[in-house]
């Protein structure tokens, strides 16, 4: 039978807590029971296991670094939580996690920040960012250089990325045009608001509600498609400036942040027709619209579950030594009405 940490504690009359410091290496016992500890467990021929033996030899603390366009869109703060979380989890481990935070999907902006992160030498990374060629041709280099990298919230397409975490952002489009399918069968003058052109996870979502919408044979149109930046403003005068023009627009499907912004250019001005609103999260704006009745629903995908896991991902990938392959792991969709809007 293998011999455990609790034989030894047992043996060596301390905690468990006491062999687990030893045998890690991280200091706060003193010299004479850590080698007593280390005596006993030679003679007991205990055999760490292959994390113990990672962490043994690198000798060093290990430091995450996350990327995201967080910079005014609530959305992140949720998942920021996640990764917080696990840093708290693995902190006997010597892990740590720094966030780079940005406003804006501009390439140019996403570069610089990439290359930040990739100079600071950090033992993983954790990226949300723009599906560009550029982009793509930065990470492929990280990882080329022995990083390994997670992406979290939205993919990036053709990298050599060890997974994603995050939505299925197309399931999530069709589960919007089914619910609008269960209320209303009538033409759709629609107008679709993304947070960027760029953002792969966004221009899914849209795929996903326009071929839903297809599928359950609800006649539309697209008036307008628009970009919010994931900014309330920019999407309150974007959203103003199209209503204005295409007085005929009847619903508004919100694939991104902004959502208070536009709901805001909505309901500025008296309308000769309802127009309905269907958004994505549950930020607190999002939340109080929805309990209005000015957003019909939303939908949500458990930002902090996916910090958390793109974390633990990581430090798992180190642990097996890269040898043991990461899986992707897709979060939940989540229907949010005003009924269930707090739970």
């Amino acid at each position: 039978m293998a011999v455990t940490i609790k034989d030894i504690a047992r043996e060596a009359g301390v905690s468990r807590g006491t062999v687990d410091r030893v045998l890690h290496n991280r200091s706060g016992v003193k010299p004479e029971v850590s080698q007593r500890v280390r005596s006993i467990a030679s003679e007991m021929g205990f055999s760490p296991n292959r994390a113990g033996k990672v962490l043994a030899a690198r000798k060093q603390p290990i430091r995450f670094g996350c990327l995201l366009p967080s910079i005014g869109n609530p959305f992140f703060d949720d998942l920021m939580m996640g990764f917080h979380l696990a840093e708290k989890e693995l902190a006997d481990f010597g892990v740590s996690v720094d966030i780079l935070q940005v406003k804006s999907f501009d390439k140019d902006i996403h570069l610089k920040a990439i290359a930040k992160m990739k100079a600071n030498n950090y033992q993983g990374l954790c990226i949300t960012s723009i599906d560009v060629p550029e982009v793509k041709e930065a990470i492929d280099a990280i990882i080329a250089s022995g990083v390994p990298v997670v992406t979290v919230n939205t993919d990036i397409t053709a990298t050599g990325r060890m997974c994603y975490v995050g939505p299925d952002y197309y399931h999530g489009g069709r589960t919007a045009a089914g619910l609008l399918s269960m209320i209303t069968q009538q033409e759709l003058s629609l107008l679709v608001v993304t947070g960027s052109f760029n953002i792969k996870g966004h221009n899914e979502r849209i795929k996903g509600f326009t071929e839903g919408l297809e599928e359950h044979g609800i006649p539309f149109e697209v008036v307008c498609t628009l970009e919010s930046l994931d900014d309330d403003n920019h999407a309150f005068v974007m959203t103003e400036r199209c209503l204005e023009k295409n007085p005929m627009i009847n619903t508004i499907f919100i694939a991104a942040g902004g959502v208070k912004g536009v709901c805001n250019a909505v309901t500025d001005k008296p309308r000769q027709k309802p127009i309905r609103i269907m958004s994505f999260d549950d930020v607190p704006a999002t939340k109080a619209l929805v309990k209005q009745g000015v957003i019909s629903f939303t939908l949500c995908q458990e930002p902090r579950q996916q910090g958390y896991v793109s974390i633990q991902k990581l430090f798992s990938y180190l642990m097996s030594e890269g040898k043991t392959p990461l899986e992707d792991t897709i979060t939940k969709t989540i229907i949010k009405i005003p009924e269930n809007i707090e739970d």
